[in-house]
């Protein structure tokens, strides 16, 4: 799995980023009581938005050490899915430019741990010698 090195240390920037910034900043509370709860996610927003952050944090190292790839992946997915559904719909594609908010950052991460799942896909019909 060395061969997604720079794919893993780039995710767990990210991650590392979103997760340690709104945890100290106290963003993560107010996602949590004052967002998610409102949604309808009430009396258990507050944990919903830790659970988020504390899955993206573990992450890290985990990406780091290249271990349990593919369970992180696939919660991160779903977080990433959850995060389209729930807060990034209804501002379209663009993160910046077309719009703000959208959804283009979410599919980009989700595509990229689709990637730790799935490091090799044969696509039916080409050698899969490398090139293109």
């Amino acid at each position: 799995m060395k061969k997604n090195y720079y794919l893993r240390l780039a995710l767990s920037v990210i991650l590392l980023m979103h997760s340690v910034i709104s945890i100290f900043s106290g963003d993560v509370n107010s996602f949590g009581l004052q967002y998610l709860n409102t949604i309808g996610f009430s009396p258990v927003g507050l944990y919903l938005a830790w659970a988020v952050k504390l899955i993206h944090f573990i992450s890290v190292p985990m990406l780091w050490i290249d271990r349990y790839l593919k369970p992180i992946a696939i919660g991160n997915i779903v977080i990433f899915i959850l995060g389209i559904y729930f807060v990034h719909w209804q501002n379209g594609w663009f993160v910046v430019g077309g719009g703000t908010n959208g959804i283009e950052f979410n599919v980009l991460l989700i595509f990229c741990f689709f990637n730790l799942i799935f490091p090799e896909v044969h696509i039916p019909g080409r050698k899969n010698n490398g090139s293109l």
